[in-house]
């Protein structure tokens, strides 16, 4: 063996003090070698591909008499090493902060691509795998530790990841490619693949009164699809068009609707000029529901059925969600109870039904909460049920809070049966759904099971949300004063010849469902409101979108001077018979309310790029919510405001 491969040997087992002279040393040797190369070498063949370099000649001329110029091919090729060594070296003797260990690496991919916190490893040494060069007297492979200790790790929010084949998408194929070692910060790992999905359905068309004068719906207070807006416009992106429901963004917000005396709610309608277009007029409904006093509502029993599963493991997800039930917990009297079930890859109860008063019991269980495994939804629900009945008692309310992202995936290969099952429970108690998240928000599931189990559905994207839903609104959310509320309209087509609702696509009933009483509708719980808009055409109207039949249809009184008649069916809760009231739509001046709720009606029409609006505009639609504000004791409507003028700069983009 030659002095130069016993030097090189050494090198690798003991790795040199890295030192700047040594490294500008073996550069000036590597070139002095090269430039000798280069004047005694025959000329290499011309590459039209390649232009011609005096370096990139020099290296070919270089790799061309290697072989025949022993002396000088070792002396290169230890100098090319050495320098190699000199650049390297520290590098593996300096783990980055959080680095692991090769014996750690097996489950490193795994957790640390979930994006699950790490156990903080013991400082150790690291090792190295290199390969020694073979002869008689010394092992093919072995394991070298260099001498130098590992730094402890550090608070660095930077981790080594290691990419195996088996984990790599095609798009991470197509990408540049990414070796084991390279450190990457956790907020600029691969986006997850948007799965969103949002129910709703086509907007409702122009009906022409003498073909179909009855106009039937369920009623609906949820409002997740404002806060779902809300997130996308604060995130800089226009709301998908299907996640628009007009009615929810319409009841949103609180209105000074006048109050029922005795009765479960009351009605009050409104009409106004159309501003998208002045030749049609707008009709407004509005319903407010009874408040009863605090003291007199019933004991609530409570099952908090939380999703754990690994998809909640966002800051805006879990973490939000335990803030905002621990917002919630204060508003609860001693004699009402809570209990927890968390569900990830199976379910099971965290907080056996507890009375309120024992917060710190409640709080502790839901501090003990972490993400992680699958989605076993149903399996979560029927837990939830189970013990949602052991709670029960005479004249207490019982009601399910599912808080989730909605990302089902595990127990429900059959959604229609799942949303079955809830129906046939929702009698053991109430299902509300509160979302979280984005990215995989199933709006649709959520708004399934919401319906189907007599509840109400909301997103939550902030702590102010929270607030909103869970502490200013939770009388209401959770005491409900009539079930089953069903609205029917008849038009007039003296005075109406065409009409459109504004939203509650996804509530619509036929009209012979008003009156049966085992087709399911919208609850409305203690001090909630309602409205709902139509817009309207007179038969004289230029804005007429039909032309008149020949023949004609049956003839029609003439009512009067009313445009129509509204007639609504509820059930009190725990009664399977319906009540129905009446009242005539008269013409009456709008109030600040109706104004404010049409501008609403304006937003959302302006998202999903509605073709009913004519010329009007982001500004017209501004400049009306702006003037018909009103009290905004909570700065809703002043956000609202300015997320128009939000959604008008991006619309612009």
């Amino acid at each position: 063996m030659t002095d130069d491969f016993k030097h090189l040997r050494d090198a690798l087992r003991f790795p040199p003090t890295p030192d700047p002279a040594a490294k500008i040393s073996a550069i000036a040797l590597a070139m002095k070698n090269f430039d000798s190369l280069q004047d005694s070498a025959t000329p290499s063949r011309p590459n039209p591909d390649r232009p011609s370099r005096s370096a990139l000649k020099g290296l070919r001329a270089m790799l061309k008499t290697l072989t025949s110029r022993p002396a000088l091919t070792a002396t290169t090729s230890a100098a090319a090493l050495c320098l190699g060594l000199a650049l390297t070296l520290p590098l593996l003797q300096t783990p980055m902060p959080n680095s692991p260990t090769p014996d750690t690496l097996t489950n490193a991919p795994t957790d640390a691509l979930a994006g699950k916190p790490q156990p903080e490893a013991t400082p150790q040494a690291p090792t190295v795998l290199l390969e020694e060069p073979r002869d008689s007297g010394t092992a093919a492979h072995g394991l070298v530790a260099p001498p130098q200790q590992a730094p402890a790790p550090t608070a660095a929010k930077r981790r080594m990841v290691a990419w195996p084949d088996a984990m790599v998408s095609k798009a991470d194929t197509e990408a540049p490619a990414m070796n084991f070692g390279t450190a990457i910060d956790e907020a600029q790992r691969q986006p997850v693949e948007n799965t969103e999905d949002f129910a709703n359905a086509t907007a409702n068309p122009v009906k022409i009164t003498a073909e179909d004068p009855v106009s039937t719906f369920s009623i609906d207070v949820d409002t997740a699809s404002y806060s779902v807006i809300r997130s996308s416009l604060n995130a800089g992106q226009l709301p998908d068009p299907k996640a628009v429901r007009i009615e929810e963004m319409i009841n949103y917000f609180p209105y000074a609707y006048p109050a029922p005396d005795t009765e479960a709610f009351r009605a009050t309608i409104g009409t106004m000029q159309t501003p998208w277009n002045p030749e049609t007029r707008l009709v407004h409904i509005a319903l407010q529901g009874r408040l009863p006093a605090i003291t007199d509502r019933p004991p609530l029993n409570l099952v908090f059925l939380i999703d754990t599963s690994g998809s909640m493991d966002e800051p805006n997800k879990l973490p939000l969600l335990k803030a905002s039930l621990r917002l919630m917990l204060g508003q609860l009297r001693p004699e009402d109870q809570v209990a927890i079930v968390a569900y990830a890859g199976a379910a099971g109860t965290a907080l056996p039904p507890t009375n309120a008063s024992e917060q710190a019991t409640i709080l502790t269980a839901l501090a003990n909460l972490s993400a992680g495994g699958s989605t076993a939804g149903a399996e979560g629900l029927a837990l939830a049920y189970q013990v949602a009945a052991t709670m029960a008692g005479d004249g207490e309310v019982s009601r399910i809070l599912l808080a989730t992202d909605g990302d089902f995936n595990v127990g429900v290969s059959d959604p229609e049966g799942l949303e079955s099952y809830v129906a046939k429970n929702r009698d053991t108690a109430y299902l509300s759904v509160i979302g979280f998240g984005r990215g995989n928000l199933d709006d649709a599931t959520m708004q399934a099971l919401a319906q189907n189990g007599n509840g109400t559905a909301s997103y939550i994207d902030t702590l102010n949300e929270a607030q909103k839903v869970l502490v200013d609104q939770l009388t209401g959310a959770l005491f409900p004063i009539a079930n089953d509320v069903k609205i029917q309209i008849e038009w007039n087509p003296v005075h109406v010849a065409e009409y459109r609702l504004i939203g509650y696509e996804t509530r619509s009933l036929l009209r012979e469902d008003f009156n049966n009483d085992r087709v399911d509708a919208g609850e409305i719980g203690a001090g909630h409101q309602v409205t709902a808009i139509y817009e309207v055409t007179a038969p004289d109207s230029s804005a007429l979108r039909s032309d008149p039949l020949r023949y004609g249809t049956a003839a029609a009184t003439t009512g009067g001077d009313e445009l129509g008649f509204l007639r609504l069916r509820s059930k009190a809760p725990g009664s399977d018979i319906s009540t129905l009231m009446e009242t005539p739509i008269l013409p009456a001046e709008p109030t600040e309310d109706a104004r404010f709720a049409s501008a609403i009606a304006g937003f959302g029409q302006l998202l999903t790029g509605s073709t009913l609006l004519n010329d009007w505009d982001w500004d017209q639609a501004i400049a009306m919510a702006a003037d018909s504000r009103g009290p905004d004791a909570y700065g809703y409507r002043a956000e609202a405001i300015s997320l128009m003028r939000l959604a008008q700069s991006l619309s612009a983009q």
